[in-house]
């Protein structure tokens, strides 16, 4: 299955973090490395991700916190070794935009 990655994808801003992680199931750490989203799960207000290298993180629904930032923005230095992300899903991922009035409500 070959995917256009010159097809744009728009997301809108403020829809709920959680959900908006859930549908790139990739994750910025504080290093700069991008992760691959093995399971979320949500528990009120914080979510604990499990990453495909088994590391684990505790995140809080903040649309103004730093990961958040990162994802909009598509800040990160590197792709995860261990995680594998593929390219296809990098280059999907380069290819969506963030609008403050336009795009999908997830």
């Amino acid at each position: 299955m070959a995917i256009d990655s010159s097809k744009k994808r728009y997301y809108r801003k403020n829809v709920d973090f959680f959900k908006f992680v859930e549908k790139l199931k990739l994750w910025p750490s504080r290093s700069g490395t991008l992760h691959g989203i093995k399971s979320m799960t949500i528990r009120g207000n914080r979510a604990e991700i499990i990453t495909h290298c088994n590391e684990s993180f505790q995140i809080y629904n903040s649309k103004n916190s730093r990961a958040a930032r990162c994802l909009r923005n598509k800040l990160f230095f590197k792709a995860c070794g261990t995680c594998k992300i593929p390219q296809w899903k990098l280059e999907k991922y380069s290819s969506t935009f963030v609008n403050q009035n336009y795009g999908s409500r997830l």
